[in-house]
């Protein structure tokens, strides 16, 4: 073997509103719904660009894991509130116009576009859970 082919294919957030998640990431960033289970009274979506059929990200609810005990749903759903549980990092092409559209959404801006000194111009949001999302410009 000479190399590596290693694809990302899932990344995991948490949600804490199946229908508000369905309003952020498919209606308002245009994602594609992928999959949509409910089971057990929980629910988890795969949603993803359209343009990216291999690139998904799973939304799940803060108590699916195995094991996970009361005090630590209840935590977990703290900190994902708190934007502090994970990031997500999105790229555009057309920075300023995806903040535009943000910025006229209900959705929670947490900074404007800005030149960050690691070299990179970003904005960041915040989903209906709480995951901050950076979306840098691409250059």
């Amino acid at each position: 073997m000479t190399g590596m082919d290693i694809n990302l294919h899932s990344a995991f957030l948490r949600h804490t509103d199946p229908e508000a998640s369905l309003a952020f990431y498919r209606d308002l960033l245009g994602f594609e719904v992928r999959n949509d289970v409910r089971y057990g009274g929980m629910c988890w979506l795969t949603v993803g660009p359209a343009d990216q059929p291999g690139m998904n990200l799973v939304l799940e609810p803060p108590g699916a894991d195995p094991g996970i005990t009361d005090e630590e749903s209840r935590t977990m759903a703290e900190i994902v509130a708190k934007g502090t549980y994970a990031r997500l990092l999105l790229a555009t092409k057309d920075l300023d116009g995806t903040f535009e559209w943000l910025a006229a959404s209900d959705a929670e801006i947490v900074q404007e576009p800005i030149e960050q000194p690691y070299g990179v111009r970003d904005c960041a949001v915040r989903d209906p859970a709480g995951n901050l999302l950076r979306i840098q410009e691409l250059r």
